[in-house]
């Protein structure tokens, strides 16, 4: 076992919920081990302009049911450069970090893998509401996300029904669809629209409404990904051609924020413990992910080549569960 004696932590890219519970779960395990923990506020940001403070076990109490992150986060360009990435080691080795864990989607990962190639030892962990990193069945925050967008469907349904409406509403997820087909298929929607699903269009969500009254449909639900976008035009296309009184709600950062489901806290509570743990055996430049039940690591580079999920064989379901 490698000695860890100094760890940084940090938030970046798009918050979710469940953070809390991983820099709480961080924290208290280093601590554990006799690893002193570095906060760093504003994700890459933060570490760019040396915004840091150490962490205690009381730092991080009654954080775990809380939304967003304590670390704050923001996006950093001067990190999407060379210099600044040279920069950014740099600070580590004059803070005399043996390891930043960084808690954060895609861009945050790739941000750790630059830095990795910088000699910066990085664990990472997935948070992101997204769930569009392939090489995890999980991402902290998605569960949450779901269910805030399933509750508000639900009541968007129950005026709809009153009103014999036909409801769009959209969902956040930017290019990735699972958001807006786990929030289809848990509100009981009749038609989703994602970037996965290319051949689903504007006119076939139309269509199917069309066939939907024929066959005597009070209420349409069509949910719309954020990537695919155009929600309002739509709606307002449904209602010109079928003559059904449409309405588009974008649900938008809504989505983002609340109290994590015990889903979400579990989950970012195994995988700080994880990214300890990881660091205690000597791993590099690894990201925490969850595969077939397992919590376990991947290499940072490799996390970032895999293929993404297809979402063909919910769709079909959906459509059988449509009818």
């Amino acid at each position: 076992m490698d000695k860890q004696k100094k760890i940084g932590i940090l938030t970046s890219g798009g918050d979710a919920p469940g953070m809390n519970a991983a820099i709480r779960s961080v924290v208290r395990t280093a601590i554990y081990n006799d690893i002193k923990v570095i906060g760093i506020r504003r994700g890459f940001e933060g570490l760019l302009s040396g915004d840091i403070f150490e962490m205690t076990p009381r730092t991080v109490s009654n954080i775990i049911s809380s939304g967003g992150t304590i670390l704050l986060t923001a996006r950093s360009e001067e990190m999407r450069t060379e210099a600044g990435t040279k920069k950014a080691a740099e600070i580590c080795r004059i803070l005399g970090l043996d390891a930043v864990v960084i808690i954060g989607g895609d861009g945050s990962l790739r941000g750790g893998r630059d830095l990795s190639k910088e000699g910066v030892n990085v664990i990472g962990i997935p948070g992101t509401i997204d769930l569009d990193l392939p090489c995890t069945e999980y991402t902290i925050g998605f569960d949450t996300a779901v269910n805030t967008g399933m509750e508000a469907i639900s009541k968007i349904q129950d005026t709809s029904s009153s009103h014999e409406r036909c409801s769009v509403v959209e969902v956040m997820g930017r290019q990735c669809g699972a958001i807006a087909m786990w929030c289809s298929i848990t509100g009981g929607a009749e038609e989703v629209l994602a970037p996965e699903l290319p051949d689903v269009t504007m006119e076939v969500a139309i269509q199917q409404i069309i066939a939907n009254r024929a066959q005597g449909k009070k209420r349409n639900l069509v949910v719309v990904a954020e990537g695919v976008g155009d929600s309002k035009l739509l709606a307002s296309e449904i209602e010109r051609i079928t003559g059904i009184e449409t309405r588009a709600t974008i649900l938008g950062h809504l989505q983002r924020g609340g109290s994590p489901t015990a889903t979400d806290r579990m989950q970012a509570t195994f995988m700080g413990y994880k990214a300890v743990e990881a660091l205690l055996e000597g791993e590099r430049n690894r990201v925490i992910i969850y595969k077939s039940g397992q919590h376990t690591s991947i290499d940072l580079e490799e996390a970032l080549q895999c293929e993404r999920v297809n979402l063909v064989d919910y769709y079909k379901m959906l459509k059988v569960l449509a009818i």
